[in-house]
């Protein structure tokens, strides 16, 4: 049988990801990895899991949670660097120019 530990590690995101994603959907985390393994397949997914941990970071603050805020911003770093098409910065470096040819 399959742990939820197993299961974070088949889903290519962090531990952490996956409960920034519990929290922010108020899901159970075995439910988070599977929504958190769909979303980190294409672009728009990544950048769905970026704004929910922006939205964590919101609520910690609005919390006065300074530790939770200062946790959910390296996140943030983190699944950026891990995650580039979720970032404007680096998705102009990732594209692709055309290769049509001008009359």
């Amino acid at each position: 049988m399959l742990r939820l530990e197993d299961c974070i590690a088949l889903c290519g995101l962090s531990a952490e990801e996956v409960r920034a994603i519990a929290e922010h959907e108020r899901i159970p985390e075995m439910a988070a990895v599977e929504l958190g393994n769909y979303l980190a397949s294409d672009e728009s997914g990544e950048l769905c899991i970026k704004s929910m941990i922006r939205d964590d970071i919101l609520a910690a603050r609005s919390r006065g949670d300074g530790r939770r805020v200062l946790a959910l911003k390296l996140l943030l770093r983190d699944f950026v660097l891990k995650h580039p098409r979720c970032d404007e910065r680096h998705r102009a470096a990732l594209h692709v120019p055309e290769r049509r040819q001008l009359d």
